[in-house]
């Protein structure tokens, strides 16, 4: 159960919000639209391990407004979808480390899809203007090389890319 109190004049001056369940650390993204809780669905239904834990709704004489509290693969995020007043923005980002590039692929897919936008080295906008981090785990590996000479070639090769292809990059390393 959450208590939600809005102050705001002209614009919002605070925004407070108790979580009267047991404490835990979440990632908050702001909605502006009324679809905070179709996006923790769709979300949920890509991400193995996933699942919508609780929808509170309410409209407390200052707006309607939802909290979506939901896990990606077992990590905690909320989606606390309340109006204008706020935008997503590439400084939060969801990172999803896959296990190969058939994964990387989907989950790219599913996420480009229907309005989603394409940006470079792995990064995407999604329909409802969340950004993700989408990549292989190997990506990592090979960027992080304690081998400069492979970090540095494996660097260069992603920087070229949008969706990462990962054989490209280890194409490159390999030189």
């Amino acid at each position: 159960m959450f208590v939600v109190s809005l102050n705001y004049t002209k614009t919002i001056n605070v925004i407070t919000m108790t979580n009267t369940m047991p404490s835990s650390i979440r990632t908050c993204l702001w909605f502006r639209d009324g679809r905070g809780r179709e996006a923790a669905e769709f979300y949920c239904s890509l991400i193995p391990g996933s699942r919508v834990e609780k929808v509170f709704s309410s409209d407390a004489g200052h707006g309607a407004f939802s909290v979506i509290d939901f896990s990606l693969g077992g990590t905690p995020y909320q989606i606390l979808d309340a109006g204008p007043m706020f935008t997503l923005s590439e400084a939060v980002s969801i990172s999803v480390a896959t296990e190969d590039q058939a994964e990387t692929d989907r989950l790219w897919e599913a996420l480009t899809a229907n309005g989603g936008e394409e940006s470079h080295c792995g990064w995407l906008k999604d329909r409802y203007g969340v950004s993700w981090q989408v990549y292989p785990k190997r990506l990592a590996e090979l960027t992080m090389s304690a081998d400069k000479n492979v970090s540095d070639k494996a660097m260069a090769a992603m920087m070229k890319q949008m969706k990462i292809d990962i054989a490209a990059i280890e194409a490159a390393v390999r030189g």
